[in-house]
């Protein structure tokens, strides 16, 4: 008897992505966003300040390829910088809701 696809056990479905395990995936850790004209763009100076639209001491989005997957704060760790996860950003898509 063949089960259906919702009633799969966590086992079958790390079976199935074992093959995935060592892909590389791009991260980028957004410390935040902001909008500015291309006229100042173009003026941008070193040590010039360009304002985030995040308040200060708010998360940083973490996202792979593009795709926000947590958020966190920045730690140190052994004299290297490192991310604490404090939240995981739930998937979109089709079966996900």
């Amino acid at each position: 008897m063949s089960s259906s696809p919702t009633s799969s056990s966590s086992s079958d479905v790390a079976a199935s992505l074992a093959s995935m395990f060592d892909v590389g995936c791009t991260v980028d850790f957004v410390v935040g966003t902001g909008w500015i004209p291309v006229r100042e763009f173009l003026h941008l100076a070193p040590e010039g300040v360009l304002r985030l639209d995040q308040p200060a001491g708010a998360d940083l989005e973490v996202r792979v390829h593009g795709v926000p997957i947590a958020e966190g704060e920045v730690a140190v760790v052994d004299d290297t910088a490192a991310l604490r996860v404090t939240r995981l950003v739930p998937p979109t898509g089709v079966g996900w809701e």
